[in-house]
């Protein structure tokens, strides 16, 4: 059986596209699967390489995304309904985050110097990259969930024009950094995910401190819900007493304390709540002040302020006890219970994880390419890669189900894991497409038609090629 091999391609033929963009879905299911069991660099090039094309014509496949033949956009919105199905009628928990794509090259559009997010907090460093912008929306199996990214986008910046550049240069220059800033791209993605769903099904999103501003807040749309990181010190009022006669109504009553405050008066108590993280049920001690403004939320949202207890941990098994640090949540919801708020919120950790698959093991961003346009769209073809392993793994065994092992060191024990790897998922795929044609032989001289004839189903990656491919990255 070739369960994940099947239901990636049996996803791809359901894709609604017209006869134009179906002539090239055989091109772009090579790609996909290329791009899952590549083992080298993840260029054009290699992928090419990986499906056993390196003697043929590379135009085409580079015209793919240059010329728009698949809107890489439309394969998201495949997977973003997908997911709502079966999800259900309940509310879908959303994650909103950008990244950094490392870049070398001085001729690519788009890439700027940025500073670098893993660098020591001590220095400030700067790397080039081209900045990216991703929403994953969780598959929840009772308290497990599982981020799939339904949205990736280009958040790259504008040029910014020479010295001698004339004024009306530098004025456009600065309305599109406006446009274009960080804040207004996360309002696009949320409200493009809103015009998905139901009107009747809420959506929740959860973002960190960068996304918790006055950009993004007022510009929600019905039906959703924003769970973030505040800051320590924000400034927060109690709902206006009710007063009637004349005049323009009060929106600020009385300065309410901040988070801080909150977290270290005794007269409020501490909550004991679980919640579901790293494999197993842990205790948080919470406190929460409900019904109160926030000025960058403005009249439109009554908010509610959750403070959580630092946790303790050991480095070790007998090292001493350390503490983090406390973190401050705002939700636009004010009678939302804390176990949701919590729970959505460490949900929201998935989609570093995603970051993480995405650079390291599906080599998203290394493709070298000057195309404006295939700059933006090759990305997305990787990350639209990665969801549909992820939803293939999840429709064969379930969230919390795992494949057959085959191979495993004998120092790696797979009951202990409580969901399947993305190395898992693409060591299952390489077993489907390479097994057969490793262990049988092949007449491929006897072979008169042509590739791009057959179906996608009856497409198998040659593994001679896809493992001698690294040589020629």
């Amino acid at each position: 059986t070739q369960p994940i091999l099947e239901t990636i391609l049996g996803f791809l033929e359901g894709m609604p596209i017209d006869d134009k963009e179906r002539k090239h879905l055989g091109r772009l299911s090579r790609h996909i699967l290329s791009q899952l069991v590549c083992m080298g660099r993840h260029t054009i090039t290699n992928l090419m390489t990986t499906s056993g094309r390196q003697f043929m014509d590379w135009s085409a496949d580079y015209r793919l995304y240059g010329k728009e033949r698949i809107d890489c956009e439309q394969l998201f919105t495949h997977i973003c309904k997908e997911v709502v199905r079966l999800n259900g009628k309940g509310p879908l928990v959303t994650a909103l985050d950008d990244s950094l794509l490392r870049k070398t090259g001085k001729k690519i559009p788009g890439v700027k110097y940025a500073r670098d997010p893993m660098g020591p907090p001590f220095q400030v460093n700067f790397v080039r990259g081209q900045r990216v912008i991703q929403m994953s929306a969780a598959m929840c199996d009772g308290l497990q969930a599982r981020m799939i990214p339904v949205i990736f986008r280009d958040a790259s910046t504008p040029d910014k024009p020479k010295r001698s550049a004339a004024e009306e240069e530098w004025a456009a220059y600065r309305e599109d950094c406006k446009r274009r800033r960080l804040s207004m791209h996360g309002v696009s993605c949320i409200n493009d995910l809103r015009a998905r769903l139901d009107s009747d099904q809420d959506l929740w999103i959860t973002v960190d401190g960068s996304y918790t501003n006055r950009t993004v807040l007022k510009n929600l749309p019905e039906r959703t819900v924003l769970i973030g990181r505040i800051r320590a010190d924000a400034k927060l009022y109690h709902l206006p007493a009710s007063l009637s006669g004349p005049g323009r109504k009060r929106i600020y009553g009385a300065e309410a304390p901040t988070p801080d405050e909150i977290r270290t008066d005794d007269t409020i108590p501490w909550q004991n709540i679980n919640a579901y993280t790293s494999g197993a049920l842990h205790e948080f001690r919470v406190k929460t002040v409900r019904h109160l403004r926030w000025r960058a939320a403005g009249k439109e949202h009554i908010v509610q302020i959750m403070v959580i207890a630092p946790l303790r941990y050991r480095l070790s098994k007998k090292g001493p006890l350390l503490y983090r640090q406390p973190a401050y949540l705002i939700c636009t919801d004010p009678d939302l219970p804390p176990e949701k708020i919590l729970q959505a919120y460490l949900w929201r950790w998935d989609i570093e994880i995603n970051f993480r698959d995405e650079k390291t093991l599906l080599g998203t961003g290394q493709a070298e390419v000057r195309n404006p346009i295939s700059v933006k769209a090759v990305p997305q073809m990787m990350v639209a890669s990665y969801s549909l392993l992820l939803l293939a793994g999840i429709h064969n065994w379930g969230i919390k189900g795992i494949p057959q092992p085959q191979n495993i060191p004998k120092w790696q024990n797979p009951n202990k894991k409580y969901r399947a790897s993305t190395n898992d998922l693409i060591k299952q795929l390489r077993h489907e497409l390479w097994a057969d044609s490793i262990s049988s032989m092949n007449l491929s001289h006897f072979d008169r038609r042509h590739a791009d004839k057959r179906s996608p189903l009856n497409q198998v990656l040659p593994a001679f090629d896809a493992i001698l491919q690294v040589n020629s990255a």
